[in-house]
C-alpha cells in the first residue's frame, strides 16, 4: 500500500492538483492596474520583468505565451525565440485583446526585437537563449527533444519522421511524412505521459476525444498508435491552446531538406519559394501541415472511420486520415484548405502566418 501523507490522502512523492478559485480571478479582473498598452516596448518590459530568471519554452516553434487582464479586458501574447542555421536569433514580441466567439477581430501588436530596441538576446546553449532589456535578463530554455523518436510500432514502411512536437496545449506528437501517398499525419506521442483523458466516440471505440483539449484521434487498424483526426473549430478559429499542432512544428529538430522535400512533393510548384522549414523568404506565411478536420460536432468525424474500415486493406488507407482527401469541408472552410491558400493571422499572433 501507498503510504499517505499525515493528515491527507496524497502519496508521498505525488503532487496534489493546483487549486484555482472563482474568488482569485474576480479579484484579479477588477484589481486597478496601470499599463501604457499601445506601447510595445512598455508592455515587453512589463512581461519580462514579471518573468523569474529562467523559463522553460515548451511549444516546439519556441511561443513563450502569457496573458493577463487589465482595465476589465484580457490580453494574451507571445515571445517568439526564432533561432537561425547561421547561430543568431531573431526575437518576435506579439500582444493582442485575446479574441472571444463574440468578438473575433482584435487589435493586435507585433515588433521584432533588437539593439535598436535595446534588446539584448545571447545564445548561452544550442537551446539556451538570454533576452536582456532595461535590466533585467530572462533566459529562455527551448524544449530539447533531440532524443524522442517514435517507436517502431508507430511509423509504416512508407513513411519518413520529420520531427516530435508539444504543441501549447502540452500535447506531444510525431510529425511523419507517407511518400508513397503524399500524406502528413501528426502521431500522439505516448512514450511520455499523455496530459488528457479520452472518451470514444458514441459509434465507435476508434475514435478517441480528449476532455481536456478536444482533439480527436483515430486507433490505427494496423499500427499501435493514434492519429490526429480533428480539432474542434471554435479553437482553430480563435488561435487557442487547443488549435493542433499545425503552429508548432519541430523547427529545432528537422534535418536538412526533409521537410521542404517533402513539402515539395505535395505542393511542386512552391519550389524555390520557402526555405527548409516551409517559409516564404520574408517570413511572413508558411506552409500550413493541418490534415486534420476541424470539427464542430463529434458526428463530423464519423467519416474517417467509414473509410478506415473500407480501405482497412487498401493501399490507399491512410488517405482516410486527410480530411481533403475525403472530401469534407467544415464551417467556412475554403475548399481544399490543407496548407495550401494564403494566407492567415497576423504575423506571430498566437498562430503566426500561414498558407492555408
Amino acid at each position: 500500500m501507498a503510504m499517505l501523507a499525515a493528515g491527507g490522502g496524497t502519496a508521498i512523492g505525488q503532487q496534489r492538483p493546483i487549486l484555482h478559485t472563482n474568488e482569485a480571478y474576480i479579484e484579479e479582473v477588477t484589481r486597478a492596474t496601470t499599463l501604457y498598452v499601445d506601447d510595445p516596448m512598455e508592455v515587453f518590459f512589463f512581461v519580462l520583468d514579471s518573468l523569474p530568471e529562467r523559463v522553460k519554452v515548451y511549444p516546439t516553434e519556441n511561443y513563450y505565451y502569457f496573458s493577463f487582464f487589465h482595465d476589465g479586458a484580457g490580453y494574451a501574447g507571445n515571445i517568439r525565440i526564432e533561432p537561425h542555421d547561421s547561430g543568431g536569433a531573431t526575437v518576435h514580441f506579439t500582444y493582442y485583446l485575446d479574441a472571444s466567439e463574440w468578438h473575433e477581430d482584435t487589435k493586435w501588436i507585433h515588433v521584432v526585437l533588437d539593439a535598436a530596441h535595446d534588446v539584448t538576446v545571447e545564445k548561452l546553449e544550442r537551446l539556451v537563449y538570454r533576452i536582456s532589456y532595461r535590466g533585467k535578463s530572462v533566459v529562455f530554455a527551448l524544449n530539447d527533444l533531440s532524443g524522442v523518436k517514435p517507436p517502431p510500432s508507430a511509423m509504416s514502411p512508407d513513411e519518413r519522421f520529420i520531427g516530435p512536437i508539444v504543441d501549447e496545449a502540452g500535447i506531444g506528437f510525431f510529425l511523419v511524412y507517407n511518400a508513397k501517398l503524399r500524406d502528413f499525419h501528426y502521431i500522439l506521442d505516448e512514450t511520455q505521459r499523455v496530459a488528457d483523458q479520452f472518451f470514444p466516440s458514441p459509434r465507435t471505440d476508434r475514435i478517441l476525444i480528449g476532455r481536456r483539449t478536444g482533439f480527436a484521434f483515430y486507433r490505427d487498424h494496423l499500427l499501435d498508435r493514434k492519429i490526429l483526426i480533428g480539432v474542434y473549430e471554435g479553437n482553430m478559429r480563435l488561435n487557442t491552446y487547443f488549435d493542433g499542432p499545425f503552429d508548432q512544428l519541430p523547427d529545432n529538430f528537422i534535418e536538412g531538406e526533409t521537410l521542404r522535400n517533402a513539402i515539395l512533393e505535395v505542393q511542386p510548384g512552391l519550389k524555390g519559394e520557402i526555405d527548409r522549414f516551409g517559409s516564404a523568404p520574408s517570413g511572413e506565411v508558411r506552409f500550413m501541415i493541418d490534415p486534420y478536420l476541424p470539427y464542430r460536432r463529434i458526428e463530423d468525424l464519423y467519416p474517417y472511420h467509414r473509410c478506415a474500415n473500407k480501405k482497412v486493406r487498401a493501399a490507399t488507407y491512410y488517405d482516410c486520415f486527410v480530411f481533403t482527401k475525403l472530401g469534407l469541408r467544415t464551417g467556412d472552410e475554403p475548399e481544399g484548405a490543407s496548407a495550401k491558400q494564403p494566407a492567415r493571422s497576423p504575423p506571430g499572433r498566437k498562430a503566426s502566418n500561414k498558407w492555408r
